[in-house]
């Protein structure tokens, strides 16, 4: 509600936008992480299509302001909250099936706590908008917003261990490679 007026809801939409470009790119990072693994399965597919309709879900909902566009601004809460949900569920399963590093033992826990965590302020979040207590409603949605960033910064821990790769670029012509 605060965010419906000028320019609030114009700096509150360039956060959100940011901050879906940002979960964007932690998206496709993990999928490529755990592909470079060998777990190339259709669950890490399935991941990368949830964290893409997750983030998408996540601009709508900061651009579609709920006091303007009631439906488009629960769309893409729908899609930022249960589907990206469905995706950090999904990322911790995959902690268990990927390539065994000690950071699983103290990973997996806590990703699996955090999740559900999550699942129960999204439920509740969901119950009380609908029977009228918007303001605890709220609460949970802010609480479980914290909550999901806490389970992104949580893959910080697995990127650490990512090598970077030199870019490469064909020339045109010979076929020989010049890095750059």
């Amino acid at each position: 509600t605060c965010g419906t007026y000028n320019p609030q809801s114009c700096v509150f939409a360039q956060i959100i936008n940011i901050c879906a470009i940002l979960a964007l790119w932690i998206v496709i990072l993990r999928f490529q992480q755990i592909r470079d693994y060998g777990q190339d399965s259709k669950v890490n597919i399935a991941s990368l299509v949830l964290g893409f309709v997750s983030a998408t879900g996540i601009s709508v909902l900061g651009n579609f302001q709920q006091s303007v566009l009631m439906g488009a601004h629960l769309f893409g809460a729908f899609l930022a909250f249960f589907v990206g949900l469905a995706y950090l569920w999904v990322q911790a399963w995959l902690t268990y099936k990927v390539e065994p590093s000690r950071d699983r033992r103290w990973l997996g826990p806590l990703r699996i706590v955090f999740c559900s965590i999550s699942t129960i302020l999204i439920l509740s979040m969901s119950v009380l908008h609908n029977i009228e207590y918007r303001s605890a409603a709220a609460i949970c949605e802010w609480l479980a917003v914290m909550a999901f960033f806490f389970l992104f910064g949580l893959f910080g821990a697995e990127f650490r261990h990512i090598d970077c790769h030199h870019l490469t670029v064909q020339r045109e012509g010979n076929g020989k490679t010049q890095s750059s």
